[in-house]
This record gives C-alpha cells, structure tokens and sequence, in this order.
C-alpha cells in the first residue's frame, strides 16, 4: 500500500514547513529550490524526478547531497517525492539535507 509513504511524506512536509514557520522574518529559500530544478534540468532528470521522486541514494553518490548533521531522516519516504524534495529545499538552514548547489 502506498498509504504510509504518502503519510510519511505528508508528515515530513509538515514539520519542515513548521520548522520555518517560527521566525517571523524567515522567507522559503526559493533561489535554492531554483538551484535544485536548474541542476535537474541540466542533468536531464527533471521530468524524471517530477514524477517519481528522487531515490536518496542516487542523491547522495551521484549528486553530492549529504544528511545536515542532527537530522533524522528516518521518516523521509525513498523516493523523496518532488513535492517534499521542493518543500525541503525552501527551508534553507533547516532542511534536512545540505544541497552543494546551494
């Protein structure tokens, strides 16, 4: 059943957007999400990643995207739906990962 990774990811997109949500100043990181979609593009993934996700360890050997250190990734879906991999990206300092294209 697909219920559970569909929560899970629902969940984790909850807190990111939570997480940022306390700072009154804080924006969403939109030019590291650019980033994120230009470096997918270019490596002719995009249409790929929209629509499956992104599997976590392809993004760690292939793309250079590490665990921020403290983060508990154990409740990310894999694939990382788009959607969530967007979400994560906006949240600049407390996303979970850290993305070297941004």
């Amino acid at each position: 059943m697909r219920i559970l990774p569909v929560a899970a990811a629902a969940a984790l997109a909850s807190t990111a957007i939570l997480s940022t949500a306390g700072a009154a100043s804080a924006s969403p990181d939109t030019s590291c999400m650019r980033a994120g979609i230009s470096t997918l593009r270019s490596a002719g993934l995009l249409p790929s990643v929209a629509k499956n996700g992104v599997d976590l360890t392809y993004a760690v050997e292939k793309l250079g995207v590490t665990v921020r250190p403290g983060a508990d990734i154990s409740g990310v879906p894999n694939p990382v739906p788009f959607s969530l991999l967007l979400a994560d990206h906006r949240a600049g300092a407390d996303s979970l990962f850290i993305y070297p294209w941004c």
